[in-house]
């Protein structure tokens, strides 16, 4: 079929192609940056802690009438009750270890400090989350240790909340270790956390350990310290792995032991994910991207929208066109032109409109994705993301037009001989 007689007809509806070619190339550059963002944060949600997350639970909780000091006294009674219920959790049938925490990745409660190679340095080399723990803190997480030594008991220190002492021993993560010791010999250097003058040497590398905050700079998302030290407050955490398949009767059990040594704690509801105060590791994971998650749903369902909503002006062109075209398709018929001549002719009507939208859209895409990348830092798109969009917007019209150019393929030759 030659192209000449589907361009002039178009002349002649210049204000309607024009419309809805314009939007087709705002949907195609709307539906691309939403697809490479939703695609980015589906990959930010499926990144791995380096946790083994399976059989994996967090308790929150809180002393009644505890001390509330900072005086050796208190810290000491504070450290007691500590230590008591991590004895009380290990003894049961059901938990393997358990150790006190600060933080765990995706928990949001970020430990932030800068980290250096000399004391006294101006400017830190970079920041890492801490993350602070007991002698079973690898074992209880899942870390997988790729370098050095574990936590032994006698590394592990006390602190109060507040407290800002240097820790002599640290382990950090494959991603710190190569950002502060490029050639691979991190083991045995020393490092100064918080700007503290005393080091803190690295006995061990872990292979990665997620930040706390999920949202936070991608740049150092896996740069961690692992500190050996219970830090002594009325309120504590305890991150307890149970035996396979026993989760959810070791979390029971847990909450029961607990109370049974103090009724007068608090095990805190911190969320409508865990109405008890206890989660399992999949909870802080919803939790930790519930935002995430929300929007890449928001933006999946804003995609669809554009391309229904263009998907249907392109139906409603192309049968307000066959409405207005009965006489002229009645005579091409006359003169010969069979039912899959009316079919073609309509379908490349369409692709004409819809490759040229595309063409704008294309250009269109890009430029949105170079805004972004320069307001908002995001990666620059990939062109197959374009290209891909592209394939999807020819494939929708054609959809589109199938229903109004097959009803126009029927129009009888007769329709010629009516008048008007």
């Amino acid at each position: 079929m030659r192209l000449h007689p589907v361009i002039a007809a178009l002349g002649k509806h210049k204000a309607g192609a024009f419309l809805i070619g314009l939007q087709i190339a705002l949907t195609l550059a709307i539906v691309c940056n939403v697809i490479f963002i939703v695609a980015m944060k589906v990959q930010r949600i499926e990144r791995p802690t380096g946790l083994d997350e399976r059989n994996l639970f967090l308790i929150v909780q809180s002393f009644i009438g505890a001390p509330a000091g900072s005086d050796p006294a208190s810290l000491g009674k504070l450290d007691s009750l500590q230590r008591t219920d991590l004895a009380t959790l290990r003894s049961l049938p059901d938990v393997q270890s358990a150790t006190p925490v600060n933080s765990l990745p995706l928990l949001r409660m970020n430990w932030v400090q800068g980290v250096s190679l000399k004391p006294g340095q101006v400017h830190d080399t970079t920041n890492a989350n801490l993350f602070y723990g007991g002698q079973s803190m690898l074992r209880t997480l899942g870390l997988e240790l790729v370098a050095g030594r574990d936590f032994t008991r006698v590394d592990v220190r006390q602190r109060a909340m507040r407290g800002k002492i240097a820790p002599p021993l640290v382990i950090v993560t494959r991603a710190l270790a190569d950002r502060l010791f490029p050639h691979g010999d991190a083991v045995g250097k020393p490092i100064y956390v918080n700007s503290n003058t005393a080091p803190s040497t690295i006995v061990g590398v872990v292979a990665r350990m997620l930040t706390a905050a999920p949202d936070g700079w991608d740049s150092i998302a896996y740069d961690a310290v692992l500190v050996p030290a219970r830090i002594d407050d009325a309120s504590t955490m305890y991150a307890v792995r149970a035996r396979p398949g026993r989760m959810h009767a070791a979390m029971r059990e847990a909450r029961k032991a607990l109370f049974k040594v103090d009724p007068l704690r608090v095990i805190q509801q911190t969320s409508r994910y865990s109405p008890d105060g206890i989660h399992s590791y999949a909870q802080i994971r919803e939790m930790g991207y519930a935002l995430d998650i929300f929007l890449t749903h928001a933006l999946i369902l804003i995609g669809v929208i554009l391309l229904a909503v263009t998907g249907i002006g392109m139906t409603g062109l192309t049968s307000f066109w066959v409405n207005q075209r009965h006489k002229q398709i009645g005579i091409r018929r006359a003169l010969g032109a069979t039912r899959s001549d009316i079919l073609r002719y309509f379908r490349l009507e369409n692709l004409l409109i819809a490759g040229s939208g595309c063409v704008a859209g294309a250009l269109l895409a890009m430029g949105i994705n170079l805004l972004l990348l320069r307001r908002f830092q995001m990666e620059r798109m990939p062109v197959w993301y374009v290209l891909a969009g592209v394939a999807v917007i020819l494939v929708l019209g054609q959809v589109a037009v199938w229903s109004p150019a097959r009803r126009a393929s029927r129009v009888p030759p007769v329709v010629a001989t009516r008048s008007v």
